[in-house]
């Protein structure tokens, strides 16, 4: 945890990645005064064969540890998630009213492409291609293989997220890459259109992939969380 004021910044990362997918973002963030959390989900970050050990469960109570620790120490919390990160953040937000905030970077609640994985033996194996980032120099950490096991943990997750977009009231804010080879934008159209939030708003990437933590139009995913923050933590104080 990077310590900084009252307002707090859990950050998620998605699928096979790790809190260094999230990390300039999260440098960011902390650099304009935030407290911010990045915590690495079980399975994630050591061997893809730990993947098998671990289940949507247990990510999700690696997010809910997070937000309770920050909750400590912050009166004003808000929630950034990337891809199935951004699954996590919805299904965290469903259950807690208080969040002030989530903000999602192409985040998964359908994903066409791993449904072959349903019927496939959970014992298997599935070689990964390399991260969809559109930035040249960009090196994610991450595995090169996965157990279909954690596929259909995903699925499943994503499955049992989606009933509950209607229980999201805070404020939700997407950034959505134009051009995702992983998730299909229309994830977030989906998303948009059923959580209950007064307010909802979608930027869209011009110049990303589906890793848009690390890609080319971070800058300006930057500057809009911070305006973002700001607006909003301002308005939940008034409240």
């Amino acid at each position: 945890m990077l310590e900084g004021n009252s307002i707090g910044v859990l950050l998620c990362h998605g699928f096979l990645g790790t809190p260094q997918s999230m990390s300039d973002l999260g440098q960011a963030v902390a650099a304009q005064g935030y407290t911010v959390s990045c915590p690495r989900l079980p399975g994630h970050g050591t061997h893809f064969k730990d993947l098998e050990r671990f289940s949507s469960n247990d990510w999700f109570a690696r997010i809910e540890k997070a937000y309770m620790e920050l909750k400590e120490s912050c009166s004003i919390i808000f929630v950034i998630g990337q891809s199935m990160g951004g699954t996590l953040t919805l299904d965290l937000a469903s259950r807690y009213g208080d969040i002030a905030g989530i903000l999602l970077l192409n985040p998964a609640i359908d994903i066409p492409s791993f449904e072959t994985y349903r019927e496939e033996s959970a014992k298997g194996y599935v070689d990964e291609d390399k991260p969809d980032i559109k930035k040249a120099d960009a090196v994610e950490i991450t595995y090169s293989e996965a157990p279909v096991k954690a596929y259909h943990e995903l699925l499943r997750y994503m499955d049992l997220v989606k009933p509950k977009l209607a229980d999201i009231h805070c404020p939700v804010i997407a950034f959505q890459s134009l051009e995702d080879h992983i998730v299909p934008p229309s994830n977030t159209d989906y998303i948009l259109s059923k959580v209950q939030s007064e307010t909802k708003r979608k930027f869209e990437l011009q110049d990303s992939y589906h890793i848009a933590s690390m890609d080319n139009d971070l800058e300006f995913i930057i500057q809009k969380v911070h305006q973002i923050i700001e607006k909003e933590a301002v308005l939940s104080k008034s409240i």
